[in-house]
């Protein structure tokens, strides 16, 4: 049998995180998100909590410069003095994600997988999405805030997740051309984006 690998990127409150896991415990495969960071960190030798904080790196990049292309650059070795750059932390994690693609099915969450793993045939990527109330309603299931404080940290994720995305890219995050699948989790409901998924996967030809 072939091996597959599912990525997810996902609008806040739409469920996604979820909707991977529950995919990923159907299918019997690994589901992947922060983890990525742990193992980039086993791979570098460069303390995890870095990892965490190119987040806030780029956060507070006035510019949003668009990043070289990811893809095609090698990882830095310790004595380079870019060694803990975004670009260099970045290049690990991309590293990670594409043995894991070579390795093993598993679902990925974020973490730009689906552009890293363009090139790759054995890969399906998703967006999961819905409508503002619907991201709100299910949001506010799961945190203790106010609805007026879950708004404003749902627009501050969602506009922080495109800019990951576009620093990274160079891509628009909201952009239906860079997924294979892009689904309402209002409409279908979180079973059925699973079913969907799967559903594509067979079409496809795909298997784990």
């Amino acid at each position: 049998m072939g091996h597959t690998v599912i990525t997810i990127a996902r609008q806040y409150g739409s469920g996604g995180k979820t909707i991977g896991k529950m995919l990923a415990e159907d299918l019997g495969i690994h589901f992947y998100n922060r983890e990525i960071l742990r193992m980039a960190s086993d791979e570098s030798g460069i303390n995890e909590q870095l990892f965490g904080q190119v987040d806030e790196r780029i956060k507070t990049n006035l510019l949003y410069r668009i990043a070289k292309r990811i893809r095609n650059e090698e990882v830095l070795p310790p004595d380079s003095d870019d060694f803990l750059s975004t670009n260099n932390l970045f290049n690990y994690q991309a590293k990670v994600i594409k043995q894991l693609a070579d390795e093993e099915s598993c679902v990925i969450i974020g973490r730009c997988a689906d552009y890293v793993l363009q090139d790759y045939d054995n890969v399906v990527s998703v967006f999961i999405h819905g409508p503002y109330d619907f991201c709100l309603e299910q949001a506010m299931k799961v945190n203790a805030k106010s609805e007026s404080e879950m708004r404003k940290y749902m627009e501050k994720r969602d506009k922080y997740r495109g800019e990951y995305y576009k620093y990274y890219t160079g891509k628009d995050w909201f952009d239906a051309r860079n997924y294979h699948l892009c689904l309402d989790s209002s409409k279908l409901g979180f079973d059925g984006c699973v079913e969907a998924i799967k559903a594509y996967m067979k079409v496809r030809g795909l298997s784990v």
